[in-house]
């Protein structure tokens, strides 16, 4: 017995960390899915990009990240079919399917201030205060024939290769 525990120590100690640019979150229900992806760019003015997909279904959210100015917080942002390009306030505004602040939350529930930078360990939980009811009233939800209101908790469900 004390073999198979210590080959089981062994093996998760030698898992790496995620990095946060590589994680992907998954709501209470297991129905919407959240993966990072890398910015690219040193000089971006967003810190982070993610999508967040419909497991079953042909829902496809894009959404990013930008720091906050004077107060130390991640300014999220998810939108469904923008138009590219030189685009308007306004156009941006009606393709918004949410906006607010995202916040990291540890393991034993305590809220950090902003989301861990793109090669730092990646957070273990999300929230998206209020995502669920935007994502319900949006343009997204006929659109695509949801069914299913996600959580606002998104919890860390593995790393992208």
């Amino acid at each position: 017995m004390a073999s198979v525990l210590s080959i089981s120590l062994t093996s998760a100690s030698l898992a790496a960390p995620c990095p946060q640019a590589q994680a992907i979150y998954a709501d209470r229900d297991g129905v919407y899915e959240l993966a990072f992806e890398p910015v690219g760019s040193e000089a971006a003015v967003v810190s982070h990009l993610f999508k967040i997909r419909q497991v079953k279904g042909a829902l496809l959210l894009n959404g990013h990240i930008m720091s906050g100015d004077e107060v130390a917080r991640s300014n999220g942002m998810v939108m469904h079919n923008c138009p590219t390009g030189d685009v308007t306030g306004e156009e941006i505004a009606a393709c918004t399917v949410w906006e607010g602040v995202i916040y990291p939350v540890g393991a034993g529930g305590d809220i950090g201030e902003t989301v861990p930078e793109e090669g730092a360990e990646a957070a273990e939980r999300l929230l998206f205060s209020g995502f669920g009811p935007a994502l319900r009233y949006s343009n997204a939800w006929e659109e695509n024939k949801l069914t299913s209101v996600p959580w606002d908790v998104l919890v860390y469900k593995g790393c992208a290769q």
